[in-house]
């Protein structure tokens, strides 16, 4: 068993407000919001195959499952497809950042598998410490060192409205009277 040492999410977290972490030049690496448009790399990780049980004269057996282990294909790629358009992926691609590439596949995989009927309580505990390790949790952000950017002028950019106030001045009520 380990002894003494910082331990993960030990203590309290730093905080990039406080004068403390000013002091000591801690700051966050601030991530596009509107994500990454680069270049998606190949999955690593070589095809899952899928097998299906049968039974015949009081035997069972496995076979390969052509059509379970395509859609799954199918998925890990979509999934692949999207996590490379989120504003982590700005951090994943950097040279400094490539040996996450397998780490960032086995998330996919296993949250392909913990979208299935048969995962476990240990896929979905191991889908979540993925997620931490590539920053795709609030937890794992921070972890990383990493924040997403909060894009000001987005709005101002695209005309939608902001959050001023109307120009009757009357606000339209959130919470409605339950009859």
């Amino acid at each position: 068993m380990s002894r003494g040492g910082a331990r993960n999410r030990s203590g309290p977290g730093k905080d990039e407000a406080s004068a403390r972490s000013e002091q000591a030049g801690y700051s966050l690496t601030a991530l596009p919001a509107e994500g990454f448009a680069g270049q998606v790399p190949d999955f690593p990780l070589s095809a899952r195959r899928i097998y299906r049980w049968e039974f015949e004269d009081k035997r069972k057996f496995q076979v390969f499952d052509e059509e379970s282990t395509e859609a799954i294909t199918d998925r890990e790629a979509e999934l692949w497809s999207w996590l490379w358009t989120t504003p982590q992926a700005c951090a994943w691609s950097m040279p400094s950042e490539r040996w996450r590439l397998h780490t960032i596949a086995m998330y996919v995989r296993t949250f392909v598998i913990c979208e299935g009927d048969e995962a476990t309580a240990a896929d979905k505990g191991a889908v979540h410490r993925f997620g931490d390790q590539i920053g795709m949790t609030p937890a794992g952000l921070r972890e990383n060192g990493w924040k997403i950017a909060v894009d000001e002028l987005s709005a101002r950019r695209s005309g939608k409205p902001d959050d001023a106030a109307p120009e009757d001045g009357v606000y339209e009520p959130r919470l409605r009277d339950a009859e």
